[in-house]
């Protein structure tokens, strides 16, 4: 059965304190869903929020890593360094990965096999840009993405990656796909994983939204048949819009 997953991507946002106090806000929220529920502080306060949340069942993941596992790479976080400070599921191929520091498919290629081998959880993003979408290549552009980064891998290695779709024109634009859109694409990837390592993957595969997901809207996306559930941006520093997103379903 695949799981439901909310996740919030806190990105370049909260210093140390402002980190423990939302972190102590979550903690006071009452979850009425069974979804998983995971955050993505910046590098800086992992091990903090770690700790503070070590007890509770919220899971504190990283926004990116580096392939190598150590060596001349300054500024890099390797999936070791991770992993010692209780991190053991990592965010790869967002957007402003691939459009701000020109992460290309093949470079996140080798940051999953990284992840893979150090036997950490992946959520791997993708999505197409408004132009795509205005001319109607939507599907090819995520087809290519997922295939030239993932489908090097054998059908075990699923067991350890969730899916994030990601239309990049309705990432903090405060547009949204519609619910309907968000059904299509996530059921043309169902079809697509399927086509190459059959239901079984396909039908197992978690497959989250993420576009300016808000509590006015998440209750319509997650009841799509193919949705399951959310990469939560903005919303996710709001202790009271995150739980209200986590308990949409």
């Amino acid at each position: 059965m695949r799981k439901q997953i909310v996740a919030g991507n806190w990105k370049m946002n909260n210093d140390l304190s402002q980190t423990e106090s939302l972190i102590s806000e979550l903690t006071n929220k009452k979850q009425t869903s069974n979804a998983e529920v995971m955050i993505a502080p910046t590098f800086t306060n992992l091990y903090k929020a770690f700790e503070a949340l070590r007890e509770t069942s919220i899971e504190v993941i990283a926004q990116n890593m580096h392939f190598a596992e150590n060596g001349a790479y300054t500024g890099e976080i390797s999936a070791s360094m991770l992993k010692s400070v209780g991190v053991n599921t990592v965010i790869l191929g967002h957007s402003e990965r691939r459009e701000y520091f020109n992460e290309t498919d093949e470079l996140l290629a080798k940051k999953v096999d990284a992840a893979l081998e150090n036997q950490m959880r992946i959520i791997f993003c993708f999505g197409e840009v408004l132009a795509d979408r205005k001319s109607g290549n939507q599907e090819k552009v995520v087809e290519s993405q997922i295939k030239n980064a993932l489908f090097h891998l054998d059908a075990a290695a699923f067991k350890n990656i969730v899916l994030a779709y990601e239309p990049v024109w309705a990432i903090g634009t405060g547009e949204t796909a519609s619910p309907e859109q968000a059904q299509d694409m996530h059921a043309f990837i169902r079809k697509t994983l399927a086509n190459k390592y059959g239901k079984d993957v396909a039908n197992n595969m978690s497959i989250l939204y993420g576009g300016s997901v808000k509590p006015n809207n998440a209750k319509e996306i997650f009841s799509k048949p193919d949705v399951d559930g959310g990469l939560i941006g903005g919303a996710a520093l709001n202790a009271d819009d995150f739980f209200a997103i986590v308990n949409a379903f």
